[in-house]
């Protein structure tokens, strides 16, 4: 029994190590459409690291899981990867290598705690091995999302500034997102070198709505594109996306703060009433001295 639970517990570390690795924010390696086989370097808001020993251990068999997996299921495990941000330069051939290496693990465990007869143990392990992958990712998306959405108004502020003092707006992207670091710089960065390469304007921020699950990236483009379509100024139209972002988070946190006042108030009816009430009984009839086999009839 001691061995088995140094099992679980070295898996339960492994997956730790896993998951950690899998949120990290920014991209190491961005994979551009096929159509521009771009060289893109960012700089340094991006980590270089190339995998660890769950890829190489995994990477054999890779290409069984992606067999298995079927073409839509991996069209959609890329387009996650993709709003992930490619974390330390996850690709679908690291995430099925990935897979394999945890559900391999997941499945051992489980066996061994089936023939143990731990039966509510076994199914945790079989989903540990299912989807720790994906909740790597799913963690990663979340953070990536929330990281954009909090620089994305500042960001626009000082574009605003830029374009007002004279420069075009393309210029000003470039001078902009050099002095940021982060995922919304490097999405600026890589829409910039598509636009370089022949794509207009509007594609290429159309394909950046597209890999970020943002709703303030996609009023962006929206206001952008819109704004350009009529004619208005650039510098009040980024203003203005800035002023209605913020407007918008407050009014969110604002729900966020309705939505715990009942939560709050469930914790303390539910845990903390009973346990006053508990402490002040037991303290006043200690402090009474009752003698209560007395009082039943034992005494």
């Amino acid at each position: 029994m001691r061995g088995l639970a140094l099992a679980l517990a070295a898996l339960f570390a492994l997956g730790v190590a896993g998951v950690c690795y899998g949120v990290a924010l920014y991209r190491a390696d961005t994979k551009l459409p096929d159509d521009l086989a771009l060289a893109l370097d960012v700089g340094s808001t991006r980590t270089t690291r190339v995998g660890n020993a769950v890829d190489r251990l995994g990477m054999r068999y890779a290409p069984l899981v992606l067999r298995m997996m079927g073409p839509a299921r991996v069209a959609r495990a890329r387009a996650r990867i993709d709003h992930a941000g490619n974390p330390y330069g996850l690709t679908v051939d690291r995430y099925a290598a990935r897979r394999a290496v945890y559900g391999a693990l997941g499945g051992l465990a489980a066996l061994v705690l089936l023939v143990k007869g731990h039966w509510s143990l076994a199914l945790l392990m079989i989903g540990y091995g299912w989807g720790w992958t994906d909740l790597g990712i799913w963690l990663a998306v979340r953070r990536r999302r929330d990281e954009i959405e909090r620089t994305l108004p500042d960001f626009l502020d000082v574009l605003a500034v830029v374009v007002s003092a004279g420069l075009g707006f393309r210029q000003a992207l470039e001078r902009v997102a050099e002095t940021y670091r982060g995922p919304w710089p490097d999405e600026i960065r890589i829409a910039l070198r598509q636009m370089d390469v022949g794509v207009s304007r509007r594609d290429a921020f159309e394909q950046l709505r597209k890999r970020n699950r943002s709703e303030q990236v996609g009023q962006f483009v929206t206001a952008l594109q819109q704004g350009e379509e009529l004619g208005a100024p650039i510098a009040r139209t980024l203003l203005q996306i800035a002023q209605d972002m913020r407007r918008t988070e407050a009014q969110n946190a604002r729900r966020r703060a309705a939505r715990t006042v009942p939560r709050a108030t469930a914790v303390i009816t539910m845990v903390l009433v009973p346990a006053t009430m508990i402490l002040l009984i037991t303290g006043t009839i200690l402090g009474s001295r009752i003698d209560f086999a007395q009082i039943l009839g034992n005494g």
